[in-house]
C-alpha cells in the first residue's frame, strides 16, 4: 500500500491536474495515521494472504495491525463480500492472480512506484483490482486515475508484465463492499494516461509549476497553505453578499464543499503542529470538555445503594452515569460525593490565546490529580 512521495495511485489525479502541488505537499508535516487507515491496512494485508494461500477468512481472526484487530464482524461485513466479488469476476477460477505487487515506472519515471492490490489475467484480458474497505465516499471506476496508474506501472515492471503481454483489453475493478464496479479499457488508453502522467511529473519539477484548484484538491495535504485555496477563501470573504445574483450563488455552492474541507484541514494542521510542540501565534491547545466517570463502579454502586437509590435506578447496562446519579440524588436532597467521580478530558482542541481555559501543558497536572483518585 506504499507509494512514492512524487506521485502514486491515490495522488495521480491531483498531480496531473495540479503539478505544483508536489512541491507544496513535500513541505507539509506527515499526517498521523488513523484507526480507519489502520483498519484498511489490516484488511488489505489479510485479504492478500487469503487469496495467495486459500485459507478461510476465519483463519486470520484476531490478526492485528497497530491497534486494529480482525473481528468476526469485519470478516462478515468486509472480507467475505470482497471475496464474493472476486468470485463474481472469476466464477470458474480461471484467472491467474498476484496480490500486493510492488510496481514502478523504471527509468521512465525514476522514484515513482506504488503497490497494486491485485493483478490478474484471463485469456487476452488483464485485470487490475483495487479493494476499497472504507465506508466513506463511493469511488467511480471509469477513467479512474489510480487504477490507470497501477496498470501503467505494472506494464513496465518485470514482475507483473506477464499479465499485460499481448492483451487486447484491460479491465479495471473497484470492490467497495457490497458494490463491484468494472470498466474495460485498452492498452492504448493506458499509454495515453502514462504520457499525461510523465508530462505532469516533469512539469512538477519546475519552480513555476502550475497550481490549479478543483475536485482533485479534496485529499491534498497542502490544501491549508495552497495559494489557490487561500485566494479562494480571501475572495469569498471580500464578496458583498447583497450583490450576489442567483447564478453566482449556485456557482459558489459548487465550491462550498472544497472550502469547508479547507477549513477542516487547516484546523487539523494547526492542531497537529501545536501537539508536536510548535508555537502558533495567538493560538494554544486547551483540554476538551471533561466528561465525568466513576473512579470505581463497584464503589459507586455501594455508595448509591447506601443513599437509598434502588437497583433499577442505579443499574442500566452498567452503572448509571454520574450525571444521572446526581439527578436522582437531588430528588432525595442528597449530594453526590466528590471522591466517587473523576473528570478527564477526551483530548485537545484549538482555541484562541484569550480563551479562559488553561493551556494544555497544564493537562499533565490535571491528569495526575485525577488519576490519584483511582488509587
Amino acid at each position: 500500500m506504499q507509494h512514492s512521495s512524487i506521485v502514486g495511485g491515490s495522488t495521480a489525479k491531483r498531480v496531473i491536474n495540479c503539478p505544483g502541488s508536489v512541491a507544496l505537499v513535500a513541505k507539509m508535516p506527515p499526517k498521523p495515521s488513523s484507526k480507519f487507515a489502520d483498519e484498511g491496512t489490516l484488511l488489505h494485508n489479510v485479504i492478500a494472504e487469503i487469496i495467495m494461500s486459500d485459507n478461510p477468512p476465519e483463519h486470520y481472526l484476531g490478526h492485528k495491525y497497530e491497534a486494529q484487530v480482525l473481528t468476526q464482524e469485519l470478516i462478515d461485513y468486509k472480507l467475505k463480500p470482497a471475496l464474493a466479488a472476486l468470485d463474481e469476476i472469476d466464477p470458474n477460477k480461471e484467472m491467474e492472480i498476484e496480490a500486493e505487487t510492488s510496481v514502478n515506472f523504471g527509468d521512465l519515471l525514476p522514484g515513482v512506484f506504488g503497490s497494486t492490490d491485485l493483478i490478474g489475467r484471463m485469456g487476452t484480458r488483464a485485470v487490475v483490482l483495487d479493494w476499497k474497505f472504507g465506508d466513506g465516499v463511493a469511488v467511480d471506476v471509469e477513467e479512474n486515475p489510480q487504477l490507470m496508474f497501477y496498470a501503467a506501472a505494472a506494464m513496465r515492471t518485470p514482475a507483473s508484465a506477464w499479465a499485460f503481454e499481448g492483451v487486447t483489453e484491460i479491465e479495471m475493478v473497484i470492490v467497495q463492499p457490497p458494490a463491484v464496479k468494472r470498466w474495460v479499457t485498452t492498452p492504448k488508453r493506458i499509454a495515453e494516461f502514462e504520457l499525461q502522467l510523465v508530462q505532469a511529473v516533469k512539469a512538477s519539477e519546475k519552480p513555476d509549476a502550475v497550481l490549479r484548484a478543483g475536485e482533485h484538491c479534496r485529499w491534498c495535504a497542502a490544501k491549508p497553505v495552497c495559494p489557490q485555496m487561500t485566494g479562494a477563501v480571501d475572495r469569498a470573504l471580500k464578496t458583498i453578499i447583497d450583490n450576489l445574483d442567483p447564478p453566482t450563488i449556485a456557482t459558489y455552492l459548487k465550491n462550498a464543499d472544497m472550502l469547508e474541507q479547507w477549513i477542516t484541514d487547516l484546523r487539523a494542521l494547526a492542531l497537529q503542529l501545536l501537539e508536536s510542540g510548535a508555537k502558533l501565534p495567538d493560538y494554544k491547545l486547551v483540554a476538551k470538555r471533561a466528561i465525568r466517570s466513576w473512579t470505581s463502579e463497584d464503589k459507586a454502586k455501594v455508595a448509591l445503594f447506601a443513599f437509598g437509590l434502588t437497583e433499577s435506578e442505579v443499574l442500566e447496562t452498567s452503572v448509571i452515569s454520574p450525571a444521572k446519579a446526581e439527578k436522582a440524588l437531588k430528588k432525595r436532597k442528597q449530594a453526590l460525593p466528590d471522591d466517587l467521580v473523576v473528570a478527564i478530558s477526551s483530548g485537545n482542541t484549538l482555541a484562541s490565546a484569550d480563551d479562559p481555559r488553561p493551556e494544555v501543558m497544564l493537562l499533565g497536572k490535571q491528569l495526575t490529580a485525577a488519576l490519584s483518585k483511582l488509587n
